[in-house]
């Protein structure tokens, strides 16, 4: 089943990440020299710039609950959504942590900076669509095993 959404969800979606890359543009956030000299302890300007965004969400996160009962473009009800502190989150830390000091850019970021016109940034994005492929086999692999394990035992 489809679920329902507002004619906008999709046009809002493209818009706030348009807004989103160009603030990324616009604080020199999607330059990776940037980020490399944050990671260095050289230029704590991302510092500011991710400590403001949290501020930003944690405020939105208390705030908008209480004011409204459901989503407004889903009609979702709003929850926490808890998942487990696992291997396969630290592992993927570890590795999402490696891939950003290699390169100086992370996912969002690395499209921002293709946008302004970072064109060996797609080394990089070509490096995340096989990561994300090769995670996606292999989990498939997991669950085709345990399927099979289970329906066998």
């Amino acid at each position: 089943m489809e679920q329902k959404r507002h004619p906008l969800f999709i046009p809002l979606i493209f818009v706030g990440g348009l807004i989103f890359g160009f603030g990324l543009g616009f604080s020199h956030m999607a330059r990776p020299e940037v980020v490399l000299n944050f990671l260095q302890f050289e230029d704590f300007g991302l510092l500011f710039v991710m400590g403001g965004a949290a501020v930003v969400t944690a405020i939105a996160f208390a705030l908008v609950p209480r004011l409204f009962d459901r989503a407004p473009l889903t009609g979702d009800t709003y929850g926490r959504r808890l998942k487990a502190f696992d291997r396969n989150v630290l592992i993927g830390g570890a590795i999402f942590g490696v891939g950003w000091g290699l390169s100086g850019i992370c996912p969002g970021a690395a499209y921002a900076s293709l946008g302004v016109g970072n064109v060996t940034i797609l080394w990089a994005l070509a490096g995340m669509f096989v990561g994300a492929y090769i995670q996606g086999y292999w989990r498939s692999q997991r669950a085709a095993t345990k399927s099979e394990a289970t329906s066998a035992g």
